[in-house]
Parts: structure tokens; sequence; C-alpha cells
């Protein structure tokens, strides 16, 4: 619950506050504990100066402000427009007061809707430089958005004549997406469910040291052939680095579009067959070479495996391809285009000169610059390599997509989409106009980090996403939808409002930055739409209430876990079954937390205090939490679902059986409670102080599981089969 009261933000001027609002930056908000808390003026002007800003003075301030509030009267057309399906909207065109003026939109499947409405408005003209040369009055015409427009990426036209007949044209993109998306025709009205897993930790006794595709794969295949199962979750298998160290979180990548080759399954690429006996030789070697050496090491060597991998690849890629297969390779070359060009380019030239771009030389530090289009040409092969890993991973997700649904899965595989993207890597380098500077994201502080969090991603600039129509966001979605069932967006209030972190400030001086949400999540609605795929949106910690209703009225799912149900509008006790979202992804726990065999013994406690990452007493926080567990096990009891004296499985057991209770649709099993692991895989707010995304499959006892154990084990089977009903 809210306390105190909204004030008027003192040290900031009208014209500051207004300039910040006008380019969505919030001066004031409220907290997790339910406090008004007043952003610096420090913060709000350092957002600003972000974005290209300078509001220094009370004087630049204004003078921004009134450049803002002129500025879509000097272009005839606004750079995009999102409309939702069936719905009317409005467009804004701008001309010389007094000429003649024709707008229409051309369907992106061909075709013209003429004749838009005009409506009325009386806005007088204005005297300033407009959108044609010689300047004087600009009138401002407003069109009505027809509620019948298909689904698509259209283009909105606009062309006026003056008075001396001279044409004047402009054109903006107009996307057109879902109303609702919900579940796909495969799902229907049933509750499916599915199991999560950290695909790197889940290793086999044919992989390289780290879960891959085909582990990925036989997992699918296993769960939905056996148990019925309709989906895997997996982390995000985003672009790491080309070239040790490799960044460990799945969440912190290089490339959000691209995937990782360190997933790809060596022996199953076509070339690995049609092969000499010495290069197969040799790839058998590097494996076995790497199996010795990683042989009782209790973690995940990401650097040892990609590095024998990456050898092992580079020797297929000499192998000569088929006719055949040297033309799909062109063809995706040529279907991916700048962007595949650009991430080969950065991944070629960080091989050499490191991951770091900002520390190369300096004619090297844009994709468009000639000296990197001449390197390009200069190291052809080196550019091609990294295009044809990532062919190869298109062919490999698709091959375990297909696998998944021709085993049964209604959904398959759904991957995960992290908040941002390394601020070294390529994304960042070949997508760096659409970034602010000297900004990183995060949190704010919340329960379960209590000090704020610095996520050290650089936030895509609203203002440059909308001048390049969004492409950026929608060639990233549109590639991972490609080979998906679903995909899990995390930190899915970021396509509303991400908290930036000006430079050196921390993470408890941030605040938040509005993003155009019609456009963000209306374009992932539309490209899940295309793909017949679900969106889950993680919309845990401090969400606005009207966000959450947002989405669901989109038909987008949202995230609950156990520990985190509590009826807050009623007594703070564990959520009655019959109160959970029907449209939601329900799970006992996720990555962030340790297992729930961990997580019953009070273990993630005990680790952030260890770690120093709380902020209330260790006995406050231990006591708070025990006392939230057995309000759980007693809910458990109340509903049947626990029995007296029940062991820690049996536990485990009731409280996924409690989710069964629920009306919720889509409901996850984390693979880590199955096997009876105990470790979490992330511990938020730390880097080195634990072993963040580098911690192995184990069971209770601590020993490897291999996924082969996965398939034998009892206690598995028995948890999937409490989902299975």
């Amino acid at each position: 619950m809210r306390s105190g009261s909204m004030a008027a933000v003192p040290d900031l001027d009208p014209a500051l506050r207004a300039l910040a609002d006008a380019y969505g930056i919030a001066t004031e908000y409220w907290d997790w504990q339910g406090r008004h808390v007043v952003v610096a003026r420090e913060t709000v002007e350092a957002v600003l100066a972000a974005l290209d800003v300078d509001a220094s003075t009370p004087e630049a301030a204004h003078a921004a402000l009134e450049a803002r509030e002129q500025e879509p009267w000097t272009r005839m057309l606004p750079p995009f427009v999102a409309l939702r399906a069936g719905r009317t909207g409005r467009v804004d065109v701008h001309l010389r007061d007094g000429d003649g003026l024709r707008v229409w939109i051309d369907l992106e499947t061909g075709g013209v809707w003429e004749h838009l409405r005009q409506l009325e408005n009386w806005t007088p003209a204005r005297h300033l430089d407009g959108p044609y040369p010689g300047g004087g009055p600009v009138g401002e015409a407003t069109f009505e958005l027809p509620d019948a427009l298909p689904l698509g990426y259209h283009t909105l036209r606009a062309s006026s004549t003056d008075a001396a007949g001279q044409l004047h044209e402009a054109s903006a993109r107009l996307v057109v997406t879902p109303a609702w998306l919900g579940f796909p025709a495969s799902v229907g009205e049933r509750r499916t469910w599915g199991v999560a897993t950290q695909l790197y930790s889940v290793t086999s006794e044919q992989s390289w040291g780290v879960g891959d595709l085909v582990d990925l794969e036989d997992l699918a295949v296993w769960s939905a052939a056996t148990s019925g199962a309709d989906h895997v979750l997996v982390n995000p298998l985003h672009a790491a680095e080309p070239v040790p160290p490799l960044e460990p979180s799945p969440y912190l990548p290089t490339s959000r579009r691209f995937a990782n080759p360190l997933y790809l399954r060596v022996e199953r690429i076509p070339e690995h067959a049609t092969a000499p006996d010495a290069v197969r030789a040799e790839v058998a070697r590097l494996r076995a070479d790497l199996a010795a050496r990683l042989e009782g090491v209790d973690a995940i060597d990401r650097d040892a495996a990609w590095t024998a991998k990456r050898a092992a690849l580079q020797a297929l890629f000499a192998v000569p391809r088929t006719a055949g297969r040297e033309a799909a390779f062109a063809a995706y070359r040529a279907r991916e285009g700048s962007g595949l060009q650009d991430f080969a380019t950065w991944s070629a030239l960080a091989v050499g000169l490191g991951p770091d771009w900002p520390t190369w030389p300096e004619a090297l530090r844009h994709p468009g610059s000639p000296a990197v289009l001449a390197w390009a040409r200069e190291h052809e092969d080196e550019v091609a390599f990294e295009c044809w890993l990532q062919w190869a991973l298109d062919e490999q997700l698709d091959g375990t997509q297909a696998a998944a649904l021709r085993a049964g899965m209604r959904l398959g595989v759904m991957h995960d989409l992290a908040v941002g993207v390394n601020p070294r890597g390529a994304d960042a380098w070949s997508l760096q106009d659409t970034y602010a500077r000297g900004i990183t994201v995060g949190a704010p502080p919340d329960p379960y980090n209590q000090h704020g969090q610095d996520w050290s991603q650089p936030p895509w600039r609203p203002d440059r996403l909308a001048e390049a129509a969004y492409e950026p966001w929608r060639a990233m979605v549109s590639t991972i939808l490609r080979h998906a069932g679903g995909i899990r967006v995390d930190h899915v209030i970021g396509l509303f409002r991400l908290w930036w972190i000006p430079q050196g400030l921390g993470p408890k001086a941030g605040t938040y930055v509005r993003l155009d949400h019609e456009a963000m999540v209306g374009i992932l609605a539309l490209e899940a739409h295309r793909a017949e795929a679900l969106v889950v949106g993680e919309d845990l910690g401090t969400v606005e209430p009207w966000v959450r209703d947002d989405l669901r009225s989109r038909g987008i799912l949202g995230t609950s876990i156990l520990w985190f149900e509590f009826d807050f509008d009623g007594d703070g006790s564990p959520l009655a079954p019959e109160l959970w979202r029907e449209y939601c992804l329900a799970s006992v726990t996720t990555h962030d937390l340790p297992p729930t065999t961990a997580y019953l013994a009070g273990d993630h406690v005990r680790l952030r205090e260890r770690l120093g990452v709380l902020t209330r007493p260790f006995e406050e926080e231990l006591a708070l939490d025990e006392a939230e567990r057995g309000a759980w096990l007693d809910t458990l009891r109340a509903h049947g679902v626990l029995a007296d004296g029940a062991d820690v499985e049996e536990t485990v057991q009731a409280l996924h059986r409690y989710l069964t209770l629920t009306p919720s649709r889509l409901l996850n099993l984390a693979l880590t409670d199955a096997v009876g692991d105990r470790r979490a895989q992330n511990q938020p707010g730390t880097t080195d102080e634990y072993p963040n995304w580098r911690v192995p499959l184990t069971d209770a006892d601590g020993r490897p599981v291999r996924l082969e154990d996965v398939f034998r084990s009892p206690r598995v089977r028995a948890l999937l089969a409490v989902l299975e009903g």
C-alpha cells in the first residue's frame, strides 16, 4: 500500500519538469515499499543529455522544450504509427498552409487504401521552418486511420502540391498489430505444461562440456513422448563473444538477434558426414581432449568448451559443400541481409582485436565506415565463417523445434528474450546509433535485491527506434520466433519503461524512461501471430497494475511464481488457487532463486547474507522468510495436497500439485526441481561473488546429473507425473 502523498518535485523548475515529461522521463515515482521518491535534478539532466538534450540551465531547458513541441511541425509525417486492429487511429500531417494534400496507405500485401477521412482540426498555423524549403506558415491536417486495416507493416503516404505546382512527398511506416494474441490454435482451450531448463547446464554423453541443441531436442522429445509435455523453456540462446573469455550470463549477450554457436552439436552438421577421415579424426580428438580436461570439474567451463568446438567447426567449414548446400547458405545470407553481415564483421574483427569495440582503432568503431567495409572485403573468409555458424544454428534450431512438434508437443521450444545487450558487443556496435550513451539499465531496489541492480546494458533510445521504424526490434523478434512455439520476455515492463542509470550514479539514483509500448508490444504480438507462437511476459517485481491489465487485454501471458503469490489485496496470506491468473505461466520457482529443495531450507536467505545483498538484518529476513514458507505449507495442507509428516521430495511434489488447482493455463516445472538440485543458477546483484550461470545440473547430493540420468530417474518421472495429471 502506498504511503505519504504526492508532492511537487523540489529543485526542478517547471520547464525542466515539462521537458522531462515530453521525453518520457519520470521525475517522481513510488518505490517497492510504497514510498514517494523524487528524482534528483542530476539524474534528470543526465538522462536528457543522453538523448542529446541540453537542460543544464533553466534557459536551455526552456529552449529544448520549445524545440520538442515544434518538432512534429517540422516534418510532414511522423516517423512511425502503431495501430491495434479493430481500432481507429489518427495521424497529423503538416504542410504549407493552403497547399493541396493527398493521404493514402500502401498495404503490405499489395493494393492501396485510398480516401482516408479527414477530421476536424482547428489548430492555428505556425510560422516556422516546416517540411518545405522556403519556410512560411505550416498547417496541420488530421486524418482517421480506419479500423478495418489488415494486420501488417504498411506504408502511410502523403503528398502535397504548392502554389507553384511543386510536389512534396513523405512516407511513414504504419504497423497494424493484433488486438488479441492468446494461445495458438495448436493449444486451443487446453491447459499445457512443460519443463524449464538452463540449457548450458544440461550435458549428455555426446555434448562438448555444455548442453547443446541436440540435448535440447532429446529433452523435448523425451518429455513429450513419456509425459505429454508441451514445451521446453530455455535460457536465452543469444550470441556471446566469438573468443574467450565468454560472458557467462545468457542475459548479457553480444547480440539478441543472433544465436550462440556454443550450442551447436558439431557432429550434427551435414559436412561432418562428408568430411575426410582426417577431419573427422581431428574433431573426435578435440572432443576427447576436452572431455579429459573437464573430468571432475564442478563448473561449466564455456571457454574450454568453445575453444575446442570452434576449432572443430573451423575444420568443418573448410570441407567443400555440395552445390545445393552452397545455394542454401547463399540464400540464408541474402535473407538475413546487412544485419547478419554487420554481426559477422564484428565477430571477425573481435577475433583479432578483442570484443571491446570502443578500444578498436577509431576507423573501425562504426559499421558504416569505409575502413570497416574495406576490412570486411579483405577478410571475406573470416566473415563468411561467422555467417556459416549462424546458418548452422538456424538449421539446428529448426530441427530441434520440428522434432519437438513431431513428438507431440503443442508448442515446442519456448525461447527467452534478454532485456538488453553487452555494451561492448555486436549489437552495441552495429546498432550504436540507436543506443543511449552514458546510461545503463537495471532495476530500483526491491524485496529481493534491496540495493537495486545495474545490468550494465545500454538502453535503446525511444526516439531513434521510432526513426528506424522499430526495424531493429522487429528483426530481432522475428528471428527468435522463426523456430519457436513461444517466447518469454524477461522483464517485460522494459517494453513500457526502463530504469535508466546515469554513469557513475549507481542503481538507486536512476529513473524510469517510457517507451512506446503500443509499438514495442504490438510488433512483438504481430510477429508471434505470424509465427503461431505465444508470448509470456516476466512481470515480476515492481510493475504498475495497468501494465499487467494492458498485457492481459492483448492476450499476452504474465508470470506467477508460487513463492511470490500472496493475497496483497486481502489479508496477505498465500493466494488461494482460484484467485491465480488464468493467462500466466505458473511455476514454483525461477532461475533467480534456488531450486525448491533449497528454498524450503531457507538457503536463499543465507546465501544473500553471505554475499552481502541484504539491507535488513539477517535474523529479521530469515524470520520473515520462514513465516512465509510456513504459511505456504499450511495452505498446501488446507487444500489437501500435502500430508502431515511429508518429506522434502513429497513437499516439492505438493507444491507443484498446487499449481494444478489454479486456473493458470501454462504450467512450468524446473528441471532442477525434478532432479533435486540445491544450487541456484544465479544470484541477482552479484557477479564473481557467486558462480552465476556456471552451475551444472546435480542431484540432491551434489553429484553430476547427465541427460541420460534424467531419462532414467524415477524422481524425475514422479514429478512430471504431477503436472501430467
